[in-house]
């Protein structure tokens, strides 16, 4: 400092002096303040009011220390501790060493004696000495324990802090705290200058706080070689722990050395009493019937010592609560004399662990966690029975999840638990397992680095720039694999980045002192506007559980916690109870509170602890400069009933849940699942399978979707405080953990662009699936060959562009010559057109947006640029497909109907495909479809001839020579291909071909005329092969197509008394869908009104118009129609002959309608009012003798048919009944209702008919077996003719040879069965089947 000032130079070296006589914070912080003033000097600058600043620090400091050294402590060593004994050499080793290890039994005094000693040093008052404990109840028990030993008061020279409580000054000399609130103070403190000492109390837990703590002070001793560290521990591996701090001296490594304190304790007899037994003989125990069967052994051991007096109890270990409450009740079932039986473990209440600390008389039996192994000295223990389990936490790096699995405990836990019973008087220790079982397990238990995720440990380790995790001095190195998952869980946060570096909301995560997870929820709740709830849930999940649930009156406390409860979400259930809570505290008086509590199982003081936490929580949010917020909505609708209490909140107040349970989410992203169909389970992160805890009230009824507060493996992976979330939640909040996978890249029209489907997971887990993306961001190269593919080459496109209509055109007519020649080398190939593209469309155009706006600029220079001619899409020359061979259109009858070609084997139109309107079905001619297009015949005949029977295939080989003799000799015409081509080879080899040779169903389906069916708009109906079937199926149609083709909508409509002045036309013709067709106009009676209606067929209009001019001659005629139904007798006779067929009514109508029909409505039918009143007039006078006659007829068959139906009654052998069956049917086809018009002029054969019946009945007893085999040739043609004729009567035609054909089966009955008879002309079945092919084209 020579080139300072004299003043200054003389005021900073004074001012340093004094250093020594400040505390050590002061001392620290001042001597560096100093030195930037010294630097400040040297550059000339002003420190005159700074170094008065210091001189005021200082001496504020000065005084402090004074005040500290003078504050009275009284150093009292109870004699009676063993630790007094080691006083000297305590003493001695802190003189001479910066770090010692204490070792020690519990109870050795060494906690309470050990900042005792420090004092004695004079630590203590430039510093305090920290003394940290595991537990939070441990720190405050001890301050006040000590305390009480110095005569001092709590919070003055001995003080203590927890978590969000400080009960210390700027007097305390000694601060008791826990081990995580020493770790936070490195936070803002990473040199400890507030200590001169620090006791680091039950190391031998190797908690994850204290390896932690023992690290950093490993580091810090070298920094700080002032600071004195005491290390205490159990008996348990201390020598680990001296190596860890071991210095070098002289050359010499020398481990921290290690006083030996050892406790009060007694002999202490170890009993192995296996629940395996060796022997076959004997059966192996349940953990039950062993624990009973030593607590049989206890009271014999008790008899054979006489230990009758002093302590008695027993202290069982078991390895979780569910172990206690069985082996509780398997205990109370024995009824143990004197016996009491208490459980103890850590969820239950205050006052139920303050149960085993109580006086009383008898035997008591605990049963424990390993909360009693070192945590807690049951009194009055003199026998304990270890089954030698314990429920370890341990990390699955395999699961990710912090498991809970029953271990057996390792050989220093057993000692410490066999030490329970040695404390008091002699003792016994009854081992549930082998001493080979003891000596084979580990010697110390784990210690918790190595089976925890250190996430927390490595976020504290980068704030404070501890280094590598790996460089990090731990007494035992973590495992790899979990420094692994640490970082992962931080990256999963955001504390970390992708090069493991603290972000910036990991230095935030930092300043907050619970879990990680739960300090990243607290961020979120900023954002999403819900601090103060979340705050509210956070607190609950970072203490404990406030509910509690008593072994005997567990149904009593969960039917009062479902007051809170909240099907879908269980942290609403938090909020619930906060909200409940906090109403009773405004309105209950501090007892009344209590004893709410109490009546709804809750514990007090944990509710306290949880309005605590959130109270420090929130005024840390407040120095983090969080924005306070709330999710709270202002209306309040759901009533809120609270079972069993006596005041309770009116309403329970709503809440945001979207925006909690995002903030929540932020924590848990990889704690969620989906449900699995068909089952309770969720599938989970990293193929995790998982059930929500039972205790929770989404257990019922389980979401899709579900977050947890945590994932705990027991029996089973239980997800616990979960809650209902949307899928699409997640998203956006894991962006930098999502993993995107793509399928299905395809074109897609609609968009214009090229879509994949997108798979979104998150560690494993899909949470979005078939979403659909643009392609041309993911995969740019890709998307743009599928879009030259599939939009410009294939022409999947959307597009005003004139280019484009072009070049479809273009192909189109390529197309269609390949579709007419059925080949697929005219067109080039799709490679060519793609290259054609590829080398026009740049590198960065992917889809119809950028394309079009590409195209646009493009064209403006070189308008042909993407426009392809004719020539350069033929791969070759196609003058084989002419117009000729593949022409447009047919024409059938002057009717031109449009073709069009498709080559697509299997599909349905493969092949030639004729358009007709339904209306004009019924006129195509099936004869000349079957001979299909020139440039597909010759195919076909080659198909048929190759279908023929060997033995007629073989007269016409080579089959193609055959083939094109024939078709240059025939010419297509309405006679079926197959006909022509029979009757060409019976020319030519003599040979005449029964239909039934063609094999049609051989053929393939494009040698057969596809019919695509259209309405009178154009729209296609349907489409097929079998012209027949089409008729029927689009009868309907067809009708409905006539009707549209009435030009005069008027004409159609109108209705009239008479026919229309002017001739109805024969046929009109017109356009339909683009075809010229031909419908027929006919009159047709409705009700009592006639009017025009049109038909697709000729027939059809025929039997309509017939029908309609029989209705119109009836009405003009009324006197003459009169007359026949009344005065003709012959009428009246015939009637009564009918009376057991129909009515007299029917017989006069149907005599009148055939009078009418054979008279009047006759061809060429009336079809003008003119022409009728002419054919009127013409029969007229001649109507009524014509009557007479056809009666006289009439009255024959009816007398010839009664004859007949006489015959048949009666009883029948069971020969003939076939023959009377068929009679009978035969009967009903001759006479029924209507049979008199419909016989026509064959009406007067009937006579013959029914005299051949009679004949028959007369005849068949005598050759029985020639009457059934005529029967049964009979019955097959009437089959066929009556499918035949319901089939035309569907189509609404009356086909007179059909009809014709009817008659002459009649007359071949009279052949079969009286021959005598005769019949018009010669009838046999073989002239039958001949006039059937000429009928119907088909064979029998």
């Amino acid at each position: 400092m020579s080139a300072i000032a004299s003043p200054s130079l003389q005021a900073l070296n004074d001012l340093e002096t004094r250093l020594d006589g400040c505390l050590l914070r002061d001392a620290h912080e001042q001597r560096r303040r100093l030195q930037r003033l010294a630097h400040r000097a040297r550059d000339g600058k002003p420190i005159d009011r700074s170094l008065k600043e210091v001189e005021m620090r200082l001496a504020a400091s000065s005084e402090l220390l004074a005040r500290r050294r003078r504050q009275p402590v009284t150093l009292d060593y109870p004699a009676a501790l063993p630790v007094a004994a080691k006083r000297e050499t305590i003493l001695e080793a802190l003189r001479e060493h910066q770090v010692v290890v204490v070792a020690g039994e519990t109870g050795s005094g060494k906690t309470t004696q050990l900042p005792k000693l420090c004092l004695e040093l004079g630590l203590g008052r430039r510093g305090m000495i920290g003394h940290t404990q595991p537990r939070r109840l441990a720190a405050r028990s001890v301050a006040a324990r000590l305390a009480e030993e110095l005569q001092v008061p709590l919070g003055e020279q001995v003080g203590y802090q927890v978590r969000f409580t400080d009960q210390s000054s700027d007097d305390t000399l000694v601060k008791l705290m826990t081990d995580g609130i020493l770790l936070a103070e490195t936070q803002h403190d990473p040199d400890l200058m507030r200590y001169e000492a620090i006791i680091i109390d039950e190391a031998h837990e190797r908690s994850l706080n204290i390896d932690f703590l023992l690290g950093y002070l490993k580091r810090l001793t070298a920094r700080r070689p002032d600071l004195k560290v005491i290390i205490t521990s159990a008996t348990i591996d201390v020598e680990r722990l001296s190596r860890h701090f071991a210095v070098e001296r002289n050359g010499e490594v020398q481990p921290a050395p290690v006083v030996e304190v050892s406790g009060r304790a007694y002999p202490v007899e170890v009993n192995y009493r296996p629940l395996v037994r060796e022997s076959r003989d004997e059966e192996d125990l349940t953990l039950q019937e062993g624990i009973l069967a030593a607590v049989d052994e206890v009271e014999r051991i008790e008899r054979e010592k006489r230990w009758y007096s002093g302590p008695r109890d027993i202290l069982i270990f078991l390895p979780g609560e569910r172990d206690i409450r069985e082996t509780a009740d398997a205990l109370r079932r024995a009824e143990l004399k004197s016996t009491e039986i208490l459980p103890l473990y850590a969820r239950l209440s205050n006052a139920e662990q303050n149960r085993v600390f109580q006086p009383h008389a008898g035997r008591r039996i605990v049963l424990s966690t390993n909360v009693a192994e070192t945590s807690l000295t049951v009194p009055g223990i003199r026998y304990v029975i270890d089954p030698g389990l314990v429920r370890m936490s341990r990390y699955s790096a395999r699961a990710k999840v912090q498991r809970l699995p029953i271990e057996p405990v390792s050989q220093a836990s057993a000692d410490q638990r066999k030490g329970r019973c040695g404390r008091v008087a002699e003792g016994v220790c009854i081992r549930l397992y082998s001493e080979e079982d003891f000596l084979s397990r580990p010697e110390f238990t784990e210690p918790e680095i190595q089976r925890t995720n250190l996430a927390s440990v490595i976020l504290s380790m980068l704030s404070l720039k501890l280094g590598d995790v790996f460089d990090f001095p731990f007494v035992d190195a973590p495992d790899a694999r979990f420094v692994k998952d640490g970082y992962r869980l931080l990256f999963e946060l955001g504390a970390v980045d992708d090069g493991e570096r603290i972000t910036a909301i990991g230095r935030q995560l930092s300043r907050l002192p619970i879990d990680p997870r739960l300090a990243r929820m607290v961020l979120a709740g900023e954002r999403f506007q819900c601090l103060r709830e979340v705050l509210i849930v956070v607190s609950a999940l970072a203490t404990q559980d406030p509910r509690e649930r008593p072994a005997e009156k567990r149904q009593a406390a969960d039917q009062r916690h479902k007051q809170w409860e909240d099907p879908n979400s269980d942290f609403v259930a938090w909020l619930n109870l906060w909200h409940g809570f906090d109403a009773m505290r405004e309105t209950l008086s501090s007892n009344q509170l209590r004893r709410w509590c109490r009546d709804q199982y809750l514990n007090y003081l944990r509710l306290r602890e949880w309005h605590d936490t959130y109270r420090q929580l929130r005024q840390l949010t407040r120095e983090m400069k969080l924005e306070p917020s709330s999710a709270m909505q202002p209306d309040t609708e759901e009533p809120g009933a609270v079972a069993g209490a006596e005041q309770q909140p009116a309403e329970k107040p709503r809440v945001d849940t979207q925006r909690l349970h995002q903030a929540l989410l932020s924590g848990l992203l990889s704690n969620l699942g989906q449900l699995q169909p068909e089952s309770r389970e969720f599938l989970g992160a990293r193929n995790r399978r998982f059930l929500i805890h039972p205790a929770s009230g989404l257990s019922r009824k389980p979401p899709k979707w579900v977050m947890a507060g945590e994932m705990v493996e027991t029996s089973r992976l239980f997800a616990r405080d979960a809650a209902r979330i949307k899928p699409e939640w997640i998203e956006p909040q894991a962006a930098h953990l999502i993993k995107r996978s793509y399928s299905e890249p395809h074109w897609e029209r609609k968009r214009a662009q090229v879509v994949a489907l997108e798979q979104v997971t998150l560690f494993g887990l899909p949470i979005v699936t078939g979403r659909r993306v643009d392609y041309a961001k993911v995969a740019p190269a890709e998307a743009r060959e599928i879009f030259l593919r599939r939009a410009l080459v294939e022409g999947d496109y959307q597009t005003r562009a004139s280019f484009f209509e072009h070049n479809r055109a273009m192909m189109a007519e390529v197309e269609d010559l390949e579709d007419r020649a059925r080949k697929r080398d005219i067109l080039i190939d799709e490679e060519t057109l793609f290259a054609f593209y590829d080398e026009r469309v740049p590198a960065d155009v992917a889809g119809g947006r950028s394309f079009e706006n590409w195209r646009k600029q493009a064209e403006r220079d070189t308008p042909d640029l993407l426009k392809l001619d004719k020539a350069a899409l033929m791969a070759r020359d196609a003058d084989d497909v002419s117009v000729e061979q593949y022409p447009d259109e047919l024409v059938f009858n002057g009717v031109r109907y449009p073709l069009s070609y498709h080559f697509s084997p299997g599909a349905g139109d493969d092949g030639v495909t004729l358009t007709v309107p339904a209306v004009m079905l019924a006129q195509l001619p099936q004869g000349r479809l079957s001979w299909l297009v020139p440039g597909l015949l010759r195919e076909k005949c080659i198909a048929l001839l190759k279908a023929l029977p060997k033995a007629l295939r073989r007269q016409v080989v080579p089959i193609p020579d055959w083939v094109d003799a024939a078709l240059a000799s025939l010419t297509p015409d309405e006679r079926p291909i197959e006909e022509a081509l029979g009757e060409f080879l019976r020319i030519k080899t003599g040979t005449r071909l029964d239909p039934s040779a063609w094999r049609h169903d051989q053929l393939d389906p494009h040698l057969v005329m596809n019919l695509r069916v259209v309405d009178h708009n154009g729209e296609v109906l349907g489409e097929g092969r079998d012209l027949r079937q089409l008729q029927t199926r689009f009868g309907e149609a067809a009708a409905a197509g006539a009707k549209a083709l009435a030009q005069t909508p008027k004409e159609d409509a109108e209705r009239f008394d008479d026919l229309p002045g002017t001739p109805l036309p024969g046929s009109r013709t017109t356009r339909q869908a683009g075809i010229q067709v031909e419908v027929y106009p006919a009159v047709v009676v409705e009700g009592d009104e006639l009017r025009v209606a049109w038909f697709d067929h000729a027939a059809r209009a025929e039997t309509a118009h017939r029908d309609g001019i029989v209705n119109l001659a009836r009405r003009r005629l009324p006197d003459i129609v009169r007359y026949i139904q009344r005065e003709l007798p012959a009428l009246k006779q015939s009637a009564l002959l009918f009376a057991k067929v129909g009515s007299h009514e029917q017989l006069a109508r149907d005599v009148i309608d055939a009078c009418l029909a054979q008279t009047v409505a006759v061809d060429p039918l009336p079809r003008s009012r003119e022409a009728l009143d002419a054919r009127l007039e013409q029969w007229r006078g001649d109507l009524v003798g014509y009557a007479e006659a056809l009666l006289v007829d009439l009255h024959k068959a009816l007398q010839g048919h009664l004859a007949v139906t006489k015959a048949l009654k009666g009883n029948v052998t069971l020969a003939l009944a076939l023959t009377y069956s068929d009679l009978k049917a035969q009967m009903q086809r001759l006479v029924y209702p209507g049979f008199v018009r419909d016989a026509g002029p064959w009406l007067k054969h009937y006579p013959r008919y029914l005299q051949a019946a009679e004949i028959r009945l007369e005849k068949a007893p005598r050759d029985l077996r020639r009457d059934q085999l005529s029967m049964q040739q009979v019955q097959a043609w009437e089959e066929r003719v009556d499918t035949r004729r319901q089939q035309t009567h569907r189509d609404g035609i009356v086909d007179a040879d059909l009809v014709e054909f009817g008659w002459w089966l009649q007359e071949w009955r009279v052949s079969l069965f009286a021959q005598q008879l005769g019949t018009l002309e010669s009838v046999s079945e073989k002239r039958l089947a001949r006039r059937w092919r000429e009928i119907t084209g088909q064979t029998m």
